[in-house]
């Protein structure tokens, strides 16, 4: 077997940059992309071992010793990144250690329907959720109770299998994962029998959570580490709430403001009164002055959607429609062909047209 140094041609005490030096000049030498002669490739591997020798300190000292079979045993391509150094100009990648069972569990995405009214101060639900927990009977193991995973005999724990490939630069050692223990340097001989070895089942919980006052349809709430669990005792995921506010037959919203419309018999319209509805969240007086006009917009502060950012409240919007009777007796016919003539109002006319607030109210909030 030929000498490593005089192969190099350096001296036995040469410098680790030394040593590095010499294999770089003869690596550019003989490589076979190069150099592509039968001679000359099996130069080139022998340089790429002793380099692969030398380099390495253990190996090495392993050598000096006598050892002269320096390790060629996929240790001694520890340094391979040198290789690819020379001729790339970037390091090789070493072998990962074993992947973890443990991982986190997926998202869940909920749609959370809620009444118009919920949505003004908030609340409290109660929420259903079909997701996976963790094995009550292993606690995320994996294993029956009283084992615990073995290590495997394949790749001795480290989850991977080393290979040497050869190639244009030689013998090249490949890393991939173990395919008996996929990676995880350990094998679960006894599964445990309710998770099947996952460390996790199905299940039905409850969730609670407070959904905040303002909330509209589209909103997404999230609850972090209320999702699955993860598998083999792993982190659970989060749960996101989407908000769906249900369509309300009287009221609307547009923005932190609540919409509705009132309808005001003609009479009422003219004399004027005072009457009382029921809002959302209780009773309100609303005043109508005499000679209320269709379309006006009755205003009533801090009545409306509490704001989700911020403080305080919008407003109730109450958007007026006077309301003119189609069926009259003879009686009222009269009296109102006598306020007519008294009233004496101009002709009928047109003016610009306008399409304020009242008409937005005709558009019913769809939550």
């Amino acid at each position: 077997m030929a000498d490593h140094y005089e192969v190099l041609g350096v001296a036995r005490d040469a410098s680790v940059d030394e040593i590095k030096k010499a294999y770089r000049k003869k690596a550019r030498q003989l490589h076979p992309d190069v150099n592509p002669g039968a001679d000359a490739s099996e130069q080139f591997k022998l340089v790429t071992h002793a380099y692969d020798v030398l380099s390495n300190p253990q190996q090495r000292q392993k050598y000096d010793m006598g050892d002269q079979g320096g390790g060629f045993d996929g240790g001694n391509f520890g340094n391979f990144g040198d290789i690819f150094e020379t001729f790339f100009g970037g390091g090789g990648q070493s072998s990962r250690g074993p992947r973890s069972r443990r991982e986190r569990g997926q998202d869940a995405l909920l749609r959370v329907e809620l009444d118009l009214e919920e949505v003004i101060f908030g609340t409290h639900r109660e929420i259903e959720v079909d997701t996976a927990i963790v094995c009550e009977t292993c606690s995320g193991t994996c294993c029956q109770p009283g084992t615990s995973p073995v290590t495997c005999d394949i790749c001795h724990g480290t989850g991977n299998i080393q290979r040497a490939v050869r190639s244009l630069l030689g013998n090249v050692m490949t890393s991939s994962p173990c395919g008996s223990c996929r990676g995880y340097g350990t094998i679960i001989a006894t599964p445990c029998v309710t998770c099947q070895g996952q460390g996790r089942v199905r299940a039905r919980r409850t969730v609670a959570v407070d959904i905040p006052a303002g909330v509209e349809t589209g909103l997404r709430l999230q609850m972090p580490g209320s999702g699955e669990a993860g598998p083999a005792g792993g982190p659970n995921g989060d749960l996101y709430l989407e908000m769906k506010v249900r369509h309300h037959d009287v009221f609307s919203r547009d923005g932190d403001d609540l919409l509705c419309t009132i309808e005001v018999p003609m009479t009422d319209a003219i004399l004027g009164r005072t009457t009382t509805i029921k809002a959302l969240d209780g009773d309100i007086d609303v005043v109508l002055k005499p000679g209320v006009q269709s379309a006006e917009v009755i205003t009533i502060k801090d009545r409306g959607v509490t704001r989700l950012r911020g403080s305080g409240r919008g407003d109730l919007k109450i958007g007026v429609h006077v309301v003119t009777p189609t069926k009259l007796d003879h009686k009222e016919r009269e009296l109102i062909e006598q306020f007519a003539a008294r009233h004496k109002a101009p002709a009928p006319s047109l003016s610009h047209f306008q399409q304020g607030l009242f008409a937005k109210l005709r558009d019913r909030f769809i939550g």
